[in-house]
């Protein structure tokens, strides 16, 4: 028997879809609910890879760990991967299988994964208790609603009842709520259970007149105003959208523990892919990180990254454009750190070979790495362990580009001498592990060789846990929920479905 669900919409992107699953998820991971995630079509540039070697946006992998259970690919069975303004790489059940236009893909291709991920999540609903699923976008895009795998069209395809999530620090959360009541056919509209106020800021008071309107207009309730709080972001769906200005993420203020702060400036290269490797460093008390587009913002920059990307070729035509390439150039000159991760590895090295990516064939890298890159067309995908800087480290790989290192010293090895993946010349350092940074040692090691080099007093605070930030960080968006989502209401709604004989909204969605 399958059990209890619910789908998760938003009223836009970025409502806090993302958030709130989680959240709920936690929520129901403490009261001993068995619960999984999942989101049937993801678009992110920021993926994860699964024990069983999967590709999955790190949105879901989060949830899991939300939930305290293992990610797998039936979680997130279609990733789309940007690779421009109109084409993505298809990833199925974790693995790549090819590159779509938007018209094609919802010109058929979609609507024909449907099937795929309604497998998906029962298999899922066979397993645990309750399945927490994220649509995408809102459930009112009434120009797809006839190829939707991931809002409406899961819905109706399993049943869920769907509570609509609408970011009131925006404004007009009461028309958006209503708006895509009124766009949704009828047969949608008997799923969408209600509503759930994200980000509010001062007297929930003043609110509650709006709620009982808007419950008189709609028939539906609103099962929580969750307030606005700093820092609870888990980790981005879209790469494109990331600010290159301020500060990447609201890391925990603390003092350093040394005399110095340590400055890392980040290269906000096109179709960036997660740059979630860098949340690790701000977590760091006394460590700035910041994205950068422009050479001057390097200046003054202790430790340079260079991040990964979906578009290897373009990424660095974009820093010749812009100056950075011979920015960077300068600083491995002078000693002055520099770190490339996968994409920013390979734009590191001396050439590229790319007849699958970019299929720009051979083009020159910056040549300040002894490697040279050949674009493989198989992906590879793997959560490879070793040691670097004397300390344990693991990470996961996700590229095209087989690296051959022709000189320097390994970066990280096996453990016994022999190395096992990336280079280092002087301050110049390049792997194609992410989330590398979040080993605890190995990335206060590593701190420590960045300030020497830059000549900071810099001093990496003892005691931070990466994984237990993560986990106070997953337990406050539980308690989020605990505290200011009506629980008992939303438990009802997962166990026994939508209410009967919720109104209709016209004008409903157009024929």
């Amino acid at each position: 028997m399958s059990g209890g669900g619910l789908l998760v919409a938003g009223t836009t992107s970025d409502a806090g879809k993302s958030v709130v699953t989680a959240g709920i998820c936690r929520w129901l991971a403490r009261r001993g609910v068995g619960v999984a995630p999942f989101k049937a079509q993801n678009m992110s540039l920021n993926s994860f890879v699964t024990r069983e070697g999967a590709e999955i946006g790190r949105a879901q992998a989060m949830q899991a760990q939300a939930c305290r259970v293992e990610p797998t690919a039936l979680m997130n069975p279609v990733l789309l991967k940007p690779g421009g303004e109109k084409s993505s790489q298809v990833v199925l059940l974790g693995r790549a299988v090819g590159e779509l236009s938007a018209r094609g893909y919802h010109g058929g291709r979609q609507q024909r994964l449907l099937g795929t991920v309604l497998d998906c999540l029962e298999q899922l609903r066979e397993t645990y208790d309750v399945v927490i699923c994220e649509g995408a976008g809102s459930p009112a895009e009434i120009n797809l609603r006839r190829t939707d795998i991931v809002n409406m069209g899961i819905a109706r395809g399993a049943g869920l009842p769907v509570l609509v999530v609408g970011d009131i620090d925006r404004g007009g959360v009461f028309a958006s709520f209503f708006g895509t009541v009124a766009l949704l056919s009828p047969e949608d509209q008997e799923l969408v259970a209600g509503f759930l106020v994200n980000k509010f800021r001062g007297d929930v008071s003043l609110l509650e007149p709006g709620l009982d309107m808007l419950h008189g207009l709609t028939g539906r309730r609103t099962y929580g105003v969750l307030p606005f709080r700093h820092g609870l972001g888990i980790d981005e769906e879209d790469g494109l959208r990331v600010s290159l200005r301020g500060a990447v993420r609201e890391s925990v203020v603390a003092a350093p523990a040394g005399a110095d702060v340590l400055r890392v400036a980040v290269c906000a290269v096109p179709l960036m892919s997660n740059f979630t490797d860098v949340d690790a460093l701000a977590a760091e008390p006394g460590v700035v990180v910041r994205f950068v587009d422009r050479p001057e913002e390097l200046a003054d920059a202790d430790l340079v990254i260079v991040p990964g990307t979906r578009g290897t070729v373009r990424a660095l035509r974009w820093l010749r454009e812009r100056g950075l390439a011979d920015a960077l150039r300068r600083r491995a000159a002078e000693g002055r750190p520099v770190l490339g991760i996968c994409g920013g590895f390979q734009i590191l090295g001396e050439h590229i070979e790319d007849e699958v990516e970019s299929r720009a064939g051979h083009v020159d890298g910056l040549g300040v790495l002894p490697v040279r890159v050949r674009f493989a067309r198989e992906k590879t995908l793997d959560r490879p362990v070793g040691r670097a800087l004397g300390e344990p480290v693991e990470g996961y790989e996700i590229h095209h580009g087989v690296a051959e290192v022709l000189g320097g010293e390994a970066f990280i090895s096996d453990g016994r001498g022999q190395g096992l993946d990336g280079c280092r010349t002087g301050q110049t350092w390049g792997t194609h592990w992410h989330g590398s940074l979040e080993s605890d040692g190995f990335r206060r090691a590593f701190l420590r060789e960045v300030a020497t080099a830059a000549g900071r007093r810099f001093v990496p605070a003892p005691d931070t846990s990466f994984a237990a930030l993560r986990e106070e960080q997953l337990d406050r968006l539980g308690d989020l929920i605990e505290q200011h989502a009506d629980t008992d209401a939303l438990w009802r709604l997962i166990e026994s479905g939508a209410p009967q004989g919720l109104p209709f909204i016209p004008p409903g969605a157009p024929a």
